[in-house]
């Protein structure tokens, strides 16, 4: 399945050439629809021009702080709420219907739901992190999975893939920005929807999703780069 990009938001904040710290001070500041963000004064404004406004003060504070703490030049990458913020006012919330299916549509074939054949031992991890997810959605949502070992395609109950995609459908612009990477890098709806009630913090969560990446470096060898990039 191929569905959106992760809404990071990074690509278009770093499309022009770098530019260099302007302002002295960053600070988030009550604003109608939420809090706004100020650069010395001056109002901050997405890639496509309109205000960076964020629904909560602890959102617009973490923002913030990541403008505070910008160097001599901004780095897209050391600013991954900002990011995520500008995907959710100019990528997510102008067609969040379209973007929220396309994110559940994971939902059909979760990574949770397939299991290795083997070895024993990953079948094991593959239990202890994958089980809990599925045990907790089948409480809380009323569902049940279909679970297979290998690749082949197993198809879900209908009711499973409707009430998931209730609940994704329900979040807001700012939820699907935040939990898009971790369903569509991670592949797990379910996992996803875990950490949006709190089931599990957000890094419990991608360690279930990599329990397959890390397996691997653990057989292979470990690789610094693949290393940084799964922490």
């Amino acid at each position: 399945h191929r569905g959106p990009r992760a809404a990071d938001g990074r690509s278009r904040l770093g499309a022009a050439r770098p530019v260099r710290r302007f302002w002295e001070a960053a600070k988030a500041i009550e604003a109608t629809g939420g809090f706004a963000i100020f650069l010395d004064g001056r109002q901050v404004k997405t890639p496509a021009k309109a205000d960076l406004v964020l629904p909560t003060a602890a959102l617009a504070y973490a923002v913030a702080e990541e403008w505070n703490e910008v160097g001599e030049t901004i780095d897209p990458r050391a600013m991954p709420m900002t990011g995520l913020a500008n995907a959710a006012i100019d990528r997510i919330a102008p067609d969040k219907e379209s973007f929220a299916s396309g994110v559940a549509k994971y939902g059909e074939s979760d990574l949770t739901c397939y299991r290795a054949e083997g070895p024993a031992l990953l079948v094991r991890w593959q239990e202890e992190a994958w089980d809990a997810l599925l045990a907790w959605a089948r409480r809380r949502y009323d569902v049940d999975f279909a679970t297979c070992s290998g690749v082949m395609h197993v198809a879900q109950p209908t009711e499973t893939i409707r009430k998931l995609s209730h609940e994704v459908t329900a979040l807001d612009a700012f939820q699907l920005a935040g939990l898009s990477t971790l369903v569509t890098i991670g592949g797990s709806v379910v996992a996803a929807l875990a950490v949006n009630e709190e089931m599990m913090p957000a890094e419990g969560a991608w360690q279930a999703v990599s329990l397959d990446d890390r397996w691997q470096l653990e057989q292979w060898g470990d690789d610094p780069e693949a290393r940084a990039a799964l922490d």
